[in-house]
């Protein structure tokens, strides 16, 4: 694949799977305008020194170490589980459920009697993250039986083994299922991974670096909203007094002198609680608006 690839072109490795729709729609909040096919693996983006590819978090570490991408989104977990050597760029704080980190939990059914990993001693244990299980279990020197791949639906072999390794990030999959969380065996969140060859060349290590801003600006927006109003002059102390500390405004004079636009970003929390305080300081003309992207 790489030998018909222009090599001014930088090919990005898409999640494909559980964290398609949230990665596409943050590559749209950096900026990119992405068409994806049902039927193909090569979603078409409007720039055209860029190639988007799709493949499962679970191999995307391989393909980037192996040169094939030279950068791709996926979880720590996956790089850890398949000891890929690569450059990790950046964090990228967002998932398919919530902004927390996901946590592969070592569990059992609620009526199990192992309270602590010792007591797995000589267990059969089913997961889809083996090596880190196995690394797990070998760094507290528990000898378990076996350590099996399991191919999804894992809560569900929970009460035919006997115990689980199993990724969450709510609990509320294993609480349906009546499991009981053990211990954890690793935390993870996405990250931007590069190949090291791509991030030792200089003209694409500047694109990365540009890419991963947009990304982290993108991420940052998530949460917040803009508000922009008109307040009178003689009420602006008492408008920006309700306004967070922390936040610098930005105030500009109007046609008519005695009043003067205002305009500030917030916690996306916090702006429906602050906009009734704002009407009754004397603030008028209030908009608020969704952010793409925070940069700086």
């Amino acid at each position: 694949m790489s030998k018909t690839i222009d090599p001014s072109v930088l090919r990005i490795g898409v999640p494909k799977g559980s964290l398609e729709t949230s990665t596409l729609d943050l590559l749209h909040r950096a900026g990119y305008e992405i068409d994806v096919s049902e039927r193909s693996y090569f979603p078409a983006i409007n720039d055209p020194t860029i190639q988007l590819i799709m493949f499962r978090a679970q191999e995307m570490s391989r393909y980037v170490e192996d040169g094939v991408m030279d950068i791709g989104i996926t979880g720590h977990d996956w790089v850890v589980e398949n000891g890929s050597s690569v450059h990790e760029v950046c964090e990228l704080a967002y998932s398919k459920a919530t902004r927390k980190p996901a946590r592969w939990v070592l569990a059992v059914p609620e009526e199990s009697e192992v309270t602590q990993p010792e007591q797995l001693a000589g267990a059969i244990i089913a997961t889809e993250l083996v090596n880190t299980t196995r690394a797990y279990f070998a760094a507290r020197k528990i000898k378990v039986k076996k350590v099996e791949f399991s191919w999804g639906a894992t809560e569900v072999k929970a009460r035919l083994v006997d115990a689980i390794v199993d990724i969450t990030e709510t609990g509320s999959s294993l609480r349906a299922n009546k499991l009981r969380i053990v211990d954890t065996v690793l935390t993870s969140t996405t990250r931007l991974i590069a190949n090291k060859q791509s991030w030792a060349d200089a003209a694409k290590r500047e694109r990365i670096e540009d890419l991963a801003l947009l990304l982290r600006g993108a991420i940052a927006a998530r949460q917040k909203v803009g508000l922009k109003m008109n307040v009178p002059r003689a009420k602006l102390n008492q408008v920006l007094a309700i306004l967070p500390a922390e936040k610098s405004p930005t105030v500009n004079p109007l046609a008519d002198e005695d009043w003067v636009a205002l305009e500030v970003m917030v916690d996306e929390q916090v702006e429906r609680h602050l906009v009734p305080q704002l009407c009754r300081a004397g603030a008028t003309a209030i908009i608020s608006y969704p952010l793409n992207k925070i940069v700086g």
